[in-house]
């Protein structure tokens, strides 16, 4: 069968509303967004610089892959810490390139003369700046998740779409990896029928330690602006500026940290633009007792019909023998693997599989593989703040909160969960196959560095039912789930149910 074109494949996995929003654009431009020429430069501010001090900062790399591009120019950077704004605008001033600096994202965005921004900020900021923006006719360049929560990511659609503004979400699996292509393949029949999509996540991550009271705040940090739409809290881990990822106040853990990229590509696969009818998540926070809130060690089922998804977390190496050395720094040596991939995303068929960008027999022998055709993520954004059209978007918004809604679902059941011995965990999951023995691997991996889940149980999250149409849960549990699909919001750092 011939495989299907990227065009082909990326409209059919678009929704109505996001081949709508061609026409929207046209017709709901905010007051002062100025309409993009061919020959006009696209002007850009980064909105979320980061530190590079434990991990290079997001922000950085946006400004630089956005300075590569033909026709763009950088002209703002925002950040709430000033240790972080200000060497970065020096080195503009030290290229001779024009740039303002911004504390308060408001700020910025009151600014005519910019066209759209890049958000790099901790995840609990995603949603409201993005809405922000697009209020003030600006177009959207947003990290992975999309969102902290399940209302806020369709709250960012409603408002791209509202206003006409283009808004990008970006993914490892969408972006110039080969993946696309691949899993267009599998799509397209060339190994039989998909039975069921597999992601994994299998990067160590050390202890982020434990502090004996509150930190104090650094004071080139305006730390109200960076809560923002969480409490103000005293300061409770080391390392403020990427710990928050452990924290759900302020981040989804590792499945929307890493592993979103791949079950992002999980639902690609699988062929679904909705949430599916069932989710079930185990798993908890093994092998060190620290500040961090969200499981390093989580597995989750996606009861999608006709072909699920299963997705694995692992922080852990791949036994004790590496847990006295910094096993979090070379993860090839320390990681297992799944398929050949230790983070990635399987396809299984009838006729053989697809891991990442390759595609392989029954028996494991390598059948093809495939080179990236799709477009560079920062380009292709830029091309669709020219063109108007949010069909042209590779990762449009819409794409990027359904995966995110993946791992809200997931993150929910977890935390909705308790602990609970090996044979009641084994008895209450042993319906689907593929989840079976996901927790058989579990309890392998952790058995190897030293956890006896009969000493140390797992946390077993609830079976939750989703209304894939409103979004929300149903039956069993759902008033307690439904608590967790959003958040209180602090004054004034409120994301509107009406964008």
């Amino acid at each position: 069968m011939k495989p299907i074109s990227r065009r082909a494949f990326l409209r059919d996995s678009t929704a109505a509303g996001a081949s709508l929003a061609c026409l929207g654009s046209a017709l709901s431009l905010a007051p002062f967004a100025r309409p993009q020429g061919a020959n006009s430069d696209i002007r850009l501010a980064v909105v979320g610089v980061g530190s590079s001090v434990k991990i290079g900062g997001k922000g950085k790399a946006d400004i630089r892959d956005f300075r590569r591009v033909p026709g763009v120019r950088v002209v703002a950077l925002c950040d709430v810490d000033r240790a972080h704004l200000d060497p970065e605008l020096a080195q503009f001033r030290k290229r001779h390139e024009p740039i303002t600096g911004y504390v308060d994202a408001r700020e910025l965005l009151d600014q005519r003369d910019i066209d759209a921004i890049s958000v790099t900020t901790p995840n609990h900021w995603h949603a409201l700046v993005a809405i922000w923006a697009c209020q003030a006719g600006k177009d959207v360049f947003v990290q992975k998740p999309a969102s902290h929560n399940l209302f806020e990511g369709r709250k960012m659609v409603e408002a791209a779409r509202k206003y006409g503004r283009m808004v990008q979400c970006t993914s490892g699996s969408r972006s110039r990896s080969g993946i696309t292509e691949a899993i267009a393949y599998a799509r397209a029949g060339n190994l039989g029928k998909i039975l069921y999509a597999h992601g994994v996540n299998y990067k160590p991550r050390t202890s982020i330690g434990c502090v004996s009271g509150p930190q104090p705040i650094p004071p080139t940090l305006d730390y109200d602006l960076w809560s923002g739409p969480a409490p103000v809290l005293p300061l409770r881990r080391e390392y403020l500026h990427y710990d928050w990822h452990w924290d759900w106040q302020y981040g989804n853990g590792d499945l929307g940290n890493m592993g979103i990229h791949y079950l992002d590509g999980c639902r690609m696969a699988v062929g679904q633009d909705a949430l599916p009818r069932r989710v079930i998540s185990l798993g908890g926070r093994f092998g060190y007792g620290d500040d961090g809130q969200t499981p390093n060690t989580q597995i989750t089922f996606y009861d999608y019909e006709p072909a699920p998804i299963i997705f694995e977390v692992r922080g852990l190496p791949k036994d004790k023998s590496h847990l006295s050395a910094p096993w979090d720094r070379n993860p090839k040596a320390t990681m297992d693997s799944y398929c050949g991939l230790q983070i990635g995303v399987v396809v299984h068929c009838e006729g053989g599989y697809v891991a990442n960008n390759k595609a392989f027999d029954t028996a494991g022998r390598l059948i093809r593989e495939f080179e990236p055709t799709t477009p560079d993520l920062n380009a292709n954004f830029i091309e669709a703040v020219r063109s108007r059209c949010a069909a042209d978007l590779q990762a449009d918004i819409l794409e990027g909160h359904r995966s995110a809604a993946l791992v809200h679902l997931a993150n929910i059941s977890y935390r909705l969960g308790r602990a609970a011995p090996p044979a009641e965990v084994a008895e209450r999951i042993r319906g689907p196959k593929e989840l079976a023995g996901a927790y058989e691997r579990l309890a392998a991996h952790l058995g190897a560095n030293g956890i006896d889940l009969a000493h140390t149980p797992a946390t077993l999250g609830a079976l939750l039912t989703v209304d894939a149409n409103t979004e929300r849960f149903i039956g069993e549990f759902s008033p307690e789930a439904n608590r967790l699909v959003a958040r209180d919001y602090r004054p004034p750092f409120v994301v509107p149910a009406n964008v």
